[in-house]
């Protein structure tokens, strides 16, 4: 465990150094533009949990550290804007989580020894995700000596950092796991099911009922038969109030000037795509004059007639079309394309192969598989059996059971390399090809009907905007900026222009608008102005230049957390103030046919509706076929004697009469089983609903939208 101490020690210096130079940096740059921020600690504040105050450089640090094992795990040297924006959520949860279940933890003395450590890591109760890593390629198997080597390189130095830190981030993820679980089992243990519990909900599914009902929907009532009060819209805000509880928005109206190509750029790209023609037509590199002038590198990709596009099949099956030459150009979208037929063959449109696939992840591995591939394909020329060689050796279990057999396959179903081996191979013939997936050793076994075949170079002009549209385009819109500065000149200009006035409601860490690119600087904006002001960029500018728009808004409507007011929320409480006004009346309605009629049928005809029957239904069914949810008319029914007809039922659909055709006692099931499910439900929901309660106990104020 020396060595871990160490590999820990090594890490905090670090990253200690890390954020003290990033803390440097952004104080610095900060006293530079304003002299007095280092005084003003709140203005570094990402956030406040607890008390605790997140400052900028610290969560910042911890985002770099959590994006690289995003990196590595995702096998990318890049992060795009919404991976990182899920790096900075994850990394938020995992600071609330540390300083919320922090000092609980801690008050309960609860904590992961070395010891426990060691037997996750070395000893017999390895981690999953430790057994994930060292899994042997060959066999599948978790590989202990492995991990012990690697270890051992930790201590001497002989991983990468890169490698270091990320076995650090896992190792600490491996600690906060069982914290968290012995958390849960602890909080689990403390819950217990009672014997009448088990009972009841025994009791409840073993009534099953069928049933037959009259409904009298709400929308049968006019507005003209009821009357709404401004002391009933009170009344009831006031009595359903955590119904209307609402989060921070904002809402944006705004207008888009899209910069898109004009008449002259579709012109100049016309006769770019024409000046190049007979240059195109000499060339005797048809794959190096694409990929250096076409705007769509070269595909190297064998298609038949069915494969091709109309206009370019006709040209070569109807029209004779010859080796190199050229048809075009012509239009296409946005594009102005060259077709120049490069090969012609005849192929077989598909193949059965089979193959056996050698897994590669290191440079020592590749030389490795690189020598025991060209083995394997010389036992093979020589008559072994290609079956019991690929049950022996392939990683590919899915095939390597049936000997390697992948069947038969057209192109485009493989990966490319593997595609041209087994397309180019003779029947028989075995080809040794690298893809992203490892070595293949690949035999063709049966060749398909020889098709006609052809690769076509295709020389494409894209047409885009050129700067004097987007001069244009951004005159225009500069113009409505300039003339119409406020709330009433926006809207008045936009009548009087007859535009096109979009609407947007975003929350504060929201990053995207349906339609726009990178519209997080928008919301920022909105977050940052006042109500009816137009809103500006970080330069001051009311142009906001989001991928091909030109997008200028102004902020219509401030939302704060909490309670809606009455005024905000009254249409829902006006609706749902007139359904419990028009349930009322139903039931009048049904009470009244009831009076004078002893059966469902006679009801049914007094009210002018029909009876309709429902099946299988017990009190714990959770909403009632063709009908939705309507937990009141499933407890009446589940309680009815079979021939009692019910009094009226208001539901949440309208108003209900039923009558209990026949019932079926189920078979009383085990007590003791069932407090068992009930115990297994209680302990999974244990642990996020304890931690839950401990998140809404404290105070948390998110202001990572000042950074991000």
């Amino acid at each position: 465990m020396a060595t871990l101490q160490k590999i820990r020690t090594r890490a905090g210096l670090l990253v200690a150094i890390v954020i003290g130079v990033s803390l440097a940096a952004f104080i610095l740059g900060d006293m530079l533009q304003g002299g007095s921020s280092m005084f003003q600690r709140n203005r570094l504040e990402v956030g406040e949990i607890d008390g605790t105050s997140i400052q900028y450089p610290e969560f910042q640090s911890e985002v770099e550290e959590l994006g690289e094992i995003f990196k590595q795990n995702y096998q990318t040297s890049q992060l795009d804007e919404n991976m990182w924006a899920q790096v900075r959520e994850q990394a938020w949860q995992q600071k609330i989580a540390e300083i919320v279940m922090g000092e609980t933890y801690k008050d309960l003395g609860i904590n992961v020894t070395s010891e426990e450590l060691f037997d996750m890591l070395q000893g017999s109760n390895i981690h999953p995700i430790v057994q994930q890593i060292f899994r042997n390629p060959e066999t599948g198997q978790f590989d202990r000596g492995s991990v012990v080597r690697f270890l051992k390189n930790l201590e001497t130095g002989a991983v990468t950092q890169e490698n270091r830190d990320y076995w650090l981030t896992l190792e600490n993820q491996i600690v906060d796991e069982r914290t968290q679980s012995k958390y849960a089992n602890m909080v689990g243990k403390g819950l217990y099911v009672t014997t009448q519990e088990a009972e009841n909900t025994l009791q409840a599914s073993s009534k099953t009922v069928n049933f037959d009902y009259i409904s009298l929907p709400h929308s049968t009532v006019s507005d003209d038969e009821i009357s709404i009060t401004e002391k009933d819209l009170k009344d009831y805000y006031n009595a359903h109030q955590e119904d209307y509880e609402q989060e921070q928005s904002r809402r944006i109206e705004y207008i888009t000037y899209p910069v898109s190509p004009s008449a002259d750029d579709y012109a100049d790209a016309e006769k770019w795509i024409n000046d190049i023609k007979s240059d195109f037509a000499e060339t005797d590199d048809n794959v190096q004059f694409v990929n250096a002038n076409s705007d769509v590198a070269f595909e190297n990709v064998w298609e038949k007639r069915d494969d091709l596009p109309e206009n370019i099949a006709t040209w070569i099956f109807d029209e004779g079309a010859q080796v190199n030459d050229v048809f075009g150009p012509y239009p296409d979208g946005e594009t102005f394309k060259l077709a120049k037929l490069h090969k012609s063959e005849m192929m077989p449109d598909s193949v059965e192969a089979r193959h056996i696939l050698l897994q590669v992840t290191t440079q020592a591995e590749l030389l490795a598989a690189q020598a025991l591939a060209d083995s394997l394909k010389t036992m093979i020329e020589k008559g072994a059996d290609f079956a019991q060689l690929a049950r022996d050796n392939s990683v590919d279990q899915g095939s390597a059971i049936n000997g390697g057999d992948l069947g038969w396959f057209q192109r485009g179903q493989m990966v490319k390399p593997f595609e041209d081996a087994a397309f180019n191979n003779k029947k028989g013939e075995v080809t040794v090809v690298t893809s992203q997936f490892g070595i293949h050793i690949v035999q063709t076994t049966q060749l398909g009907k020889l098709t006609p075949q052809v690769q076509v170079a295709y020389l494409v002009r894209n047409v885009i905007a050129s700067t004097k549209t987007y001069q244009n385009v951004y005159a225009k819109a500069s113009e409505f900026a300039g003339n119409n500065t406020s709330r009433e000149a926006f809207d008045a200009a936009i009548a009087e222009q007859k535009l096109t006035k979009r609407v947007a409601n975003v929350g504060e860490n929201d990053r995207q608008i349906v339609g726009l690119e990178n519209a997080r600087q928008l919301v920022r904006s909105a977050y940052e102005a006042e109500e009816n002001s137009i809103l500006q960029t970080t330069q001051g500018s009311p142009i906001f230049e989001l991928g091909d728009n030109f997008v200028i808004a102004v902020l219509v409507q401030v939302t704060e957390k909490g309670i809606a007011p009455l005024e905000d929320v009254k249409p829902r409480v006006e609706l749902a103030v007139s359904k419990e006004k028009k349930a009322e009346v139903l039931v009048e309605k049904a009470k009244a046919a009831l009076s004078g009629n002893s059966d469902l049928a006679s009801v049914a005809a007094a009210l002018d509706t029909e009876v309709k029957s429902a099946n299988s239904i017990n009190f714990n069914s959770f909403s009632i076929p063709g009908v939705g949810l309507e937990p009141a008319v499933i407890g009446t029914v589940t309680s009815l004697n079979v021939d009692q007809i019910s009094a009226p039922i208001a539901g949440n659909n309208g108003v209900f009469v039923v009558v209990v055709t026949s019932e079926t006692q189920n078979p009383a099931g085990d007590i003791a089983a069932e407090q068992n499910r009930l115990a297994q439900t209680l302990n999974y929901r244990a642990a996020q609903q304890a931690f839950q309660a401990h998140r809404d106990a404290v105070e948390i104020v998110d202001k990572r939208s000042k950074f991000y």
